[in-house]
């Protein structure tokens, strides 16, 4: 029988549920299980398309299109392997089906009502995404005694109740530490877990995230108020790195209980790769400085680097590999706007990640020039492919009044414009799922830096743009040094631009970051870390 792990938080948001969830899936599959893992997000949208990053964070996309939250990028980044629709549940997407249904006369003329029609309906989702495994991990979002998240809630409590062996409860809620008092205080768990006592739902594990580990003295009374075993309130403290997580989880038994509630049979747990990473991530002395250069870092008086996670964990990963520690600087385009590029000395190398819309452009346009004229390593996605071709179209080729259409529509050289397809959609304000998403096939010219990181023609990467490169300024552009280093197989779309005469200027049309793993990091981003690290 397929088993269910629903991970729910407490008191605050933001905890690390998602990382919790992913730590857990990779101990599991250390122990010989197949692990599939599923968000379940409370807002009305059908999908994270449509939200701005600086509301939400990172739009991680998968394979088969599916604009989804950033913790699904956790998810694959922990377990290894592609994620996919099914993995991915809104409250919008739970009402539209079952309002489908109702109009299709599914219910056969019954009374349409949140039970059991909406808990149904995700319930259904739930076994959806275990297909094919042997365990599948839900995270709910949000917190316990919202009211938006209500329904998810006891759609578990009736699963419980349907397949009692098969479903385990663990909950994550914090532990704060007042400054006044300078003490760790339980109160708050218990009262979070409380309120799931309230709406009939009993965990089975406690998750004590805090800045600090919890002692015994804590886990002690977390045991008795909240009706576990002592053994079952597990610390999970701030560390270093999120990739000690599932080595802090498992000296602590936690899979192996896991497993033990679930009735499952497992193989001696093989956490080395684990254990090696973290050797390898604890080693370095040697920085290398990465300016990060991006458009949705401020909000407010607050700087959010969760809109670009996956590229900064990909930087991360390549520069692990490659033996040196990160030191990412995280720089607002519209500083440079204001002061100039000044702030970007000093740096072993330079990306832009992706983006939409006008702010900030000048920015990194300068920030892309200044990369390019001083031999700095540039690494450009999406949007920083785009810009790189604004740039060397402007200051290379001397096209004056180069852009992309998304920012001048009547733009003298739109050496970047609207993709057909999306012209039409965007007239009919079809903004919903219908950029150019998921994985692509892509033709990798042989001799250039790409090629050689590859080490293969065709390669496969993740897409998500209404814009492309205008090919009626190709031959002009290649005239001057631009190389075109990848196209869709056809030839027609350019997926990847270098220049020559310079130790690493690699742009990409595509995400490669959303394919990057800790234990086995992407072969550009490693590529753009050996040359900065020269």
């Amino acid at each position: 029988m397929p088993k269910y792990i629903f991970v729910s938080g407490g008191v605050i948001s933001g905890l690390g549920k998602g990382i919790t969830t992913a730590s857990l899936g990779a101990i599991l599959q250390s122990k010989g299980f197949s692990v599939s893992a599923m968000k379940v997000d409370m807002y009305l949208n059908i999908d994270a398309g449509t939200i701005r990053p600086s509301e939400h964070g990172e739009v991680f996309v998968t394979e088969d299109g599916l604009e989804s939250d950033q913790d699904l990028g956790n998810y694959e980044r922990f377990l290894g392997r592609p994620l996919h629709r099914v993995n991915y549940m809104t409250t919008g997407q739970v009402y539209a089906e079952v309002i489908r249904k109702e109009r299709a006369f599914e219910y056969e003329g019954e009374d349409v009502e949140a039970i059991p029609h909406l808990t149904d309906e995700i319930i259904r989702r739930f076994k959806s995404a275990v297909k094919g495994s042997d365990v599948v991990i839900v995270e709910l979002g949000g917190t316990v005694g919202e009211y938006q998240n209500g329904i998810f809630f006891e759609a578990t409590r009736i699963l419980k109740m349907r397949e009692p062996k098969n479903v385990v409860q663990i909950h994550v809620a914090y532990l704060p530490v007042p400054g006044n008092l300078g003490e760790m205080k339980t109160k708050p768990v218990q009262q979070s877990v409380r309120m799931l006592n309230s709406m009939g739902i009993q965990p089975d594990f406690v998750v004590g995230r805090s800045e600090e580990p919890m002692d015994d003295k804590r886990k002690e009374r977390i045991a008795l108020f909240c009706n576990v075993e002592k053994e079952a309130v597990i610390s999970n403290p701030n560390v270093s790195s999120i990739y000690e997580i599932p080595l802090i989880l498992e000296a602590q038994r936690l899979g192996d209980m896991v497993v033990k509630k679930l009735g499952l049979k497992a193989r001696a747990s093989d956490m080395k790769p684990w254990k090696d990473l973290v050797a390898k991530i604890k080693k370095p002395t040697e920085d290398l400085k990465i300016a990060v250069v991006g458009k949705y870092f401020t909000t407010g008086g607050f700087v959010l680097s969760d809109v670009y996670i996956s590229v900064i964990e990909a930087i991360k990963h390549a520069c692990w590999a490659v033996g040196r520690k990160p030191a990412l600087t995280w720089i607002d385009a519209m500083e440079i706007e204001k002061n100039g590029t000044d702030r970007l000395k000093g740096f072993d190398g330079i990306v832009v990640p992706g983006g939409f819309g006008s702010r900030g452009i000048e920015g990194i346009i300068a920030a892309i020039g200044f990369a390019r004229t001083n031999k700095i390593p540039y690494y450009g996605l999406c949007y920083g492919m785009q810009l790189a071709c604004v740039e060397f179209a402007r200051n290379v080729v001397g096209l004056k009044g180069a852009n992309t259409t998304e920012i001048d529509t009547k733009a003298k050289h739109p050496v970047i414009h609207v993709m057909p397809d999306q012209e039409k959609k965007m007239l009919k304000k079809d903004y919903g799922a219908s950029m150019r998403l998921g994985s692509w096939d892509c033709k990798v010219a042989p001799g250039t830096h790409s090629r050689k990181a590859y080490g293969a023609e065709i390669v496969s990467e993740r897409h998500r743009h209404r814009y492309e490169f205008n090919n009626d300024y190709r031959d002009q552009l290649v005239a001057a040094g631009l190389v075109v280093a990848g196209t869709t197989p056809d030839g027609h779309l350019v997926e990847i631009i270098e220049l020559k005469d310079h130790p690493f200027f690699v742009a990409v049309q595509f995400h490669p970051e959303f394919q990057s793993s800790p234990l086995k990091p992407h072969p550009l981003f490693l590529a753009f870390a050996k040359a900065a690290a020269k």
